[in-house]
């Protein structure tokens, strides 16, 4: 039965309903924004045919109110909605109440939610439809839990049950060590998602985290556009993706199984829009399931790159009933695509963020290049919200091609008046092993000093000459291009010779 989509409330912000939104245009359906007060003067509110304020600029008393967003669409006349993801995205209260007020959904349903939300009921059913699990027990107290460790033996891994991005997960590599990381993990899953359920995995030593994108429709057919390796993570949160995986053991014919497996694991819960499954591969090649996102994923560019497939454009296209337009055999990769999400933080403080005010943005363009931003020079970085300020994407025929042309990408990238994580980027890049395809999620912390040194040191008079060069860079287009810098505000400190070379002829 085909269902109405002539106008979307993208219930998010940030460069993600930006994103949607663009989507929508060439769909030729009317947006609707919603903001907070932080958000007033936001690219996404900017870029809507109608926004409407929501509330203050806290999270919990804004995005994360169904209330507020149902309200929003009655007054606009928005017939659909699209969560994007974080915030509601993965409640199932919120998919149901758009369900009751006569809204479509733009993903799955409630009770896909529900069965994938609870990652101990989801492995049961995983188990259950003859997906390969990680070794352990779905729940318990700290005595079970430590039976359950000595029974499949250390290292393991405590998760939070009903959470995610690295909230209540505790590595435990001995006994003794157990039970104080099961209370520091029930008392971190607590604070994040007011359950304090924790669960048990045996810990899969220095995996590469690699996930199978999905797309179902309504009437029983599901496909996958192939794998994302997303092992670069910090804190457990994923910072760079590429498309296909280098890990030697990843054959095609391993990825196919991966694949029919995905699909797999979509049909037991009765699965319709995009969504991703994620495993951990193992060094050997066996690989285990590990959740279910029930949403658009952060990473989706890069899969769009390598397949041609608008994941939002065949979300909307399911969300009105339409059977997906072509089969498993019909996709076809080429090339490959990496992604870096280029954060307002300072990796050698840990990564802490860097709100403030962008005084100076230049992105890269180019053959080959995709920024996915949903920000502009001018533009305020809460501190409310996560600090992303774009997602940098590159396609290229093979890897090293790839990579060179991110490294050139990363290179014309200025920001200024906040810092960034380009350094990090770059020093990635630049790391043999990395170049090799030789990493797990392990890396990060393994290379932790080559990897988030401080960025260049630079005197007070070149701070100055930054400065000044950042401002003749926003008052006069042939000064952009003359005297372009990302050194301003204590940014990238990642400038070219030719920059160094004209800093040197000021001074």
């Amino acid at each position: 039965m085909a269902q109405k989509v002539t106008k979307v409330l993208v219930a998010n912000r940030g460069e993600i309903a930006v994103r949607i939104m663009r989507t929508c245009r060439e769909m030729g359906i009317r947006t609707v924004a919603v903001y907070s007060e932080a958000d007033r003067a936001a690219l996404h509110v900017r870029m809507a045919d109608e926004a409407y304020p929501i509330g203050p600029a806290p999270s919990a008393q804004s995005y994360l109110l169904p209330e507020r967003i149902i309200d929003a669409c009655k007054k606009s006349g928005a017939d659909a909605v699209h969560p994007g993801y974080g915030f509601l995205s993965e409640k199932p209260a919120f998919a149901q109440a758009c369900k009751d007020a006569g809204l479509n959904f733009i993903g799955p349903d409630a009770s896909a939610m529900i069965a994938m939300g609870s990652k101990p009921a989801a492995r049961e059913k995983m188990i259950a439809a003859g997906v390969p699990v990680v070794p352990g027990v779905s729940a318990g107290t700290a005595d079970e839990l430590a039976a359950a460790a000595d029974e499949v033996g250390y290292p393991v891994m405590l998760k939070a049950a009903n959470g995610g991005g690295g909230k209540g997960m505790r590595l435990v590599e001995r006994r003794e060590d157990l039970r104080d990381s099961y209370e520091r993990a029930r008392s971190e899953a607590k604070s994040a998602f007011n359950d304090d359920t924790v669960y048990l995995e045996k810990a899969v030593v220095r995996p590469r985290h690699v996930e199978i994108q999905v797309l179902a429709d309504q009437h029983g057919n599901a496909v996958h556009l192939f794998e994302r390796d997303c092992s670069i993570q910090r804190r457990h949160q994923k910072v760079v993706e590429e498309t296909p995986t280098p890990a030697a053991t990843a054959t095609p014919e391993l990825i196919a199984k991966m694949g029919e497996v995905a699909v797999r694991a979509a049909k037991a819960v009765n699965y319709h829009s995009a969504g991703t499954v994620e495993f951990l591969l193992s060094q050997t090649g066996e690989f285990y399931f590990l959740e279910m996102n029930t949403r658009l994923q952060v990473e989706h560019p890069i899969t769009e790159l390598i397949t041609g497939v608008d994941i939002v454009y065949e979300m909307i296209r399911v969300a009105r009933g339409e059977k997906l337009g072509f089969t498993q055999n019909d996709i076809k990769r080429k090339g490959h695509a990496i992604e870096c999400r280029i954060y307002a933080e300072d990796p050698a403080t840990g990564f802490l963020p860097s709100p403030g005010r962008i005084e100076c943005l230049r992105v890269p363009a180019g053959p080959g290049v995709r920024d996915d931003s949903g920000t502009y020079e001018g533009a305020e970085v809460s501190s409310y919200y996560d600090p992303i300020i774009s997602k940098l994407c590159v396609w290229a025929p093979d890897r090293a091609r790839a990579l060179a042309k991110m490294k050139r990408a990363l290179t014309e990238y200025v920001v200024t008046g906040i810092h960034t994580n380009i350094p990090f980027h770059l020093r990635l890049l630049e790391h043999p092993e990395y170049a090799r395809g030789e990493f797990d999620t392990g890396f990060i912390d393994r290379h932790r000093d080559a990897l988030l040194a401080p960025a260049i040191a630079l005197d007070a008079d070149a701070m100055t000459i930054g400065a000044a060069l950042a401002q003749a860079y926003r008052d006069d287009d042939a000064a952009r291009a003359a005297h372009s810098t990302s050194i301003s505000g204590g940014a990238n400190g990642t400038m070219s010779a030719w920059r160094l070379g004209t800093l040197a002829r000021l001074r």
